[in-house]
């Protein structure tokens, strides 16, 4: 089984519900963000892995060449490590990925604090309530 594997708790961690107040909107940036760096952490490790794995096994074929057992090994081991190293190209991509999606979360979460967290603040900090939006449209 994987590590990669997300458990049942992290499934809903951040709800895509219609909650669009400022602070609701600011927690799930921050769960999406975290949530990518996490998991950019965790792909930069099995990269590592299969890197080294694609190294043993190629290591593994010239050892049972060189011990002139079957070609058929030979080929089959450098099969695994061919894969293995083409397996690793795309775990860097998606590495790539999930850190370009993290650096965009935050960054969206900034954004979003900088326009928002003045309007907000006069919001929340009042006693009457606000008006439904497009309230003063009719």
């Amino acid at each position: 089984m994987s590590d990669l594997e997300p458990t049942a708790g992290d499934a809903a961690a951040a709800p895509t519900d219609g909650d669009n107040r400022f602070r609701a909107v600011q927690h799930k940036l921050k769960t999406l963000g975290t949530a990518m760096t996490l998991s950019s952490n965790e792909l930069e490790g099995l990269l590592r892995g299969m890197r080294t794995n694609a190294q043993r096994a190629e290591g593994l074929a010239a050892a049972i060449a060189h011990a002139e057992l079957d070609k058929r090994f030979v080929e089959m081991t450098n099969q695994v490590a061919l894969a293995l190293g083409g397996a690793a190209v795309e775990v860097r991509k998606l590495h790539e990925t999930a850190e370009d999606v993290s650096g965009q979360a935050h960054d969206a979460r900034r954004t979003h604090a900088r326009l928002y967290e003045g309007l907000d603040t006069i919001r929340s900090g009042r006693p009457e309530r606000t008006p439904k939006p497009g309230f003063f449209a009719h």
